[in-house]
C-alpha cells in the first residue's frame, strides 16, 4: 500500500512537473524574443485558456491531463477518453476561448486602470489568440464547437486559413494546415445519415442554436476588442494617445 501511495504520489508530481516545466521553458523562449514580462503574461494567458478545457472536460467527467506548453506552437491538454457526443465535445472546446476571453479582458481593464501598455498589449494577444481559435476548422476550438452544426462548416475554415497565412505567413500555419487536411476530407466525405454519425453527432435543434448564438457571439466579441486593443496600441506608438 505504501509503494502504492508513493507510486501516485510521483505520478501527480510528474504532472505537475510537466506542466510546470514546460511552462517555464516556453517562457524562456518567448523572453527571448518578447522581454519576461510579457513572456510571463502570455504563458499565464494560454493557460488560462487551457484550464477552460480542463475544467469543462472534468465537469463532463472525461479522464484529462495536466496541460502541456510548446514554445510559439501554444499548449494543450490530453483528453484520455473521447467525448461520447458531439455535445459534450463542443462544450469542452468552447470553455477555452471562453475563459481566455475573460483572461484578456482582465488585462484590459488592468491595462485602462494602471495605464499600462504591457498590459493592453497582453490583452491584444489574448484575444487575437482566441479568436485564432475560433476559425472554425478542427483540430482548432472552432472546428469542434461547429462539429455541432455539422462537420462541413469545417470547409468554411479552409479559405480563412488560407487567407491568414497570406497575409501573415508563418511555418505554425503550415503545420496547422497539414494536421487539418485530414479533417478536411472527412468533412467532404461526412455522410450524416451514418449510423455512427447519427448516434455521435445526435443534438436537439435548440442546442444547436445555442452553440451557434455563443460561437458567433463571442467570436464577434473578439473581432471588436482585438481591433479597439490594436487601434489604441497603434496610436500609443504614433504617440496619438
Amino acid at each position: 500500500m505504501k509503494a502504492l501511495l508513493v507510486l501516485f504520489s510521483a505520478l501527480k508530481f510528474g504532472k505537475v512537473l510537466t506542466t510546470g516545466g514546460t511552462m517555464l521553458i516556453s517562457v524562456g523562449a518567448y523572453a527571448f524574443m518578447f522581454g519576461w514580462w510579457y513572456a510571463v503574461g502570455f504563458v499565464a494567458l494560454l493557460l488560462v485558456h487551457e484550464l477552460g478545457h480542463y475544467i469543462a472536460a472534468r465537469q463532463r467527467g472525461l479522464n484529462v491531463g495536466a496541460p502541456t506548453f510548446i514554445p510559439f506552437v501554444g499548449a494543450w491538454i490530453e483528453l484520455k477518453e473521447a467525448p461520447m457526443d458531439v455535445e459534450t465535445e463542443a462544450y469542452v472546446a468552447v470553455a477555452g476561448p471562453f475563459l481566455g476571453t475573460l483572461g484578456a479582458l482582465a488585462c484590459y481593464f488592468l491595462a485602462r486602470s494602471w495605464d499600462s501598455t504591457l498590459l493592453l498589449a497582453l490583452a491584444y494577444a489574448g484575444f487575437f489568440l482566441n479568436l485564432f481559435n475560433l476559425i472554425p476548422l478542427s483540430p482548432l476550438d472552432g472546428g469542434r464547437i461547429t462539429a455541432i452544426l455539422s462537420p462541413r462548416v469545417w470547409l468554411l475554415g479552409v479559405p480563412m486559413l488560407v487567407a491568414l497565412f497570406f497575409y501573415r505567413p508563418s511555418p505554425l500555419l503550415v503545420i496547422l494546415g497539414i494536421i487539418a487536411a485530414p479533417q478536411v476530407w472527412k468533412a467532404i466525405k461526412f455522410n450524416p445519415q451514418a449510423p455512427e454519425n447519427q448516434r455521435y453527432y445526435a443534438a436537439a435543434a435548440s442546442t444547436r442554436l445555442e452553440y451557434a448564438v455563443l460561437y458567433l457571439g463571442l467570436a464577434a466579441f473578439l473581432a471588436i476588442m482585438g481591433f479597439e486593443v490594436h487601434e489604441q496600441l497603434e496610436a500609443l506608438h504614433s504617440g496619438r494617445l
